[in-house]
């Protein structure tokens, strides 16, 4: 398998900050790769080190076999498209979407014959005369994508770019970017905090977190299975307990079982109800068994108890999960 990207070994130190520290990783050519975890955990350095806005302090990165160390951005056959979308507001939308080409000396006919193309592919024909200033949220997000797209770079690098949207409509970008990188085929590489954003739109997720990789893997691996407690608790929310007050382990380790996979059953364990809060599609109960704190996530169309009673549970073991790290 031909791949876009690989690191070995790097590093990006700032003076005793280690934002990426020893980081292995491939990534596919054509594949939607998100890289995922909180603030600072080294993932938009990751991608800054992809686009060459910084360099590695030690390991080596290649970008389709080509080596990346020193090559400066504008040589890089990558693009990037930034949460702010860093849109020129006196520019109308054609001349914003073909200033890569400008800056590169294509005439303007065929800049804006370009542009015009690269609109269409982002559901944006006959846009190219208004003012970027004036445009939604929405649309200054699919300008910023043509913008990159008109390039036709190898990699598309995202960095957060649905953090300014409101819910609705980052749920239909997401939509958008997903057919986009289906129906072009390209490499897209996206950056987020966002779990649920991560697993919907990825083929692969690698899970960030203090400046290495803690898990690489399909979105269902990831919430599934989880490699360790930070996983389990960062992707998705996860009942993590003792291996063995679940009957899956020895002493020692550390088991994920998620909410939902937690059922009221008459035969089952005798909790007590902490908590209960509705959410439309499912209430949250909060739950005391035999001193473990646990969540689950039930149907509202079942009789709950109220906080101070008691319920019965259960869950089958087969979705009980042993993780390979405790820490």
């Amino acid at each position: 398998m031909t791949q876009a990207v690989s690191f070995r070994g790097v590093c990006r130190h700032f003076g005793i900050v280690r934002a990426v520290d020893g980081v292995d990783l491939d990534i596919a050519d054509g594949e939607f790769f998100a890289m995922l975890g909180p603030s600072g955990s080294g993932k938009t350095t990751c991608l800054r080190l992809i686009a060459g806005f910084e360099q590695p302090t030690a390991g080596h990165i290649e970008i389709y076999g080509e080596r990346a160390e020193g090559v400066p951005p504008y040589r890089r056959n990558v693009n990037t498209v930034f949460q702010n979308y860093a849109l020129f507001p006196h520019m109308d939308v054609r001349d914003n979407v073909a200033f890569g080409l400008r800056v590169k000396g294509v005439g303007r006919a065929e800049r804006n014959r370009a542009a015009e193309e690269a609109l269409e592919l982002v559901e944006l024909a006959g846009y190219g005369d208004r003012r970027a200033g004036a445009l939604s949220g929405g649309q200054r997000q699919r300008v910023a994508l043509a913008r990159a797209l008109v390039n036709k770079p190898r990699v598309l690098l995202l960095d957060e770019p649905l953090g300014a949207l409101d819910l609705k409509l980052r749920e239909q970008m997401q939509e958008e970017l997903r057919r986009l990188q289906r129906a072009l085929g390209m490499t897209f590489v996206f950056v987020t905090h966002d779990q649920e954003e991560a697993l919907s739109m990825a083929d692969r997720v690698a899970v960030f977190a203090h400046g290495t990789i803690q898990q690489v893997g399909t979105p269902e691996e990831i919430y599934r299975r989880p490699a360790s407690r930070f996983v389990a608790d960062f992707v998705g929310s996860s009942n993590v307990l003792p291996a063995e007050f679940v009957g899956a382990g020895p002493a020692g380790r550390w088991a994920s079982l998620r909410p939902e996979d937690i059922r009221l059953d008459p035969a089952g364990r005798e909790a007590r109800v902490t908590a209960r809060a509705y959410h439309g599609r499912v209430v949250k109960l909060g739950l005391e068994l035999d001193g473990q704190a646990l969540t689950a996530l039930v149907s509202p169309a079942e009789t709950l108890p109220e906080p101070g009673q008691t319920a019965r549970i259960g869950w089958d073991p087969a979705k009980v999960h042993v993780m390979e790290h405790g820490a």
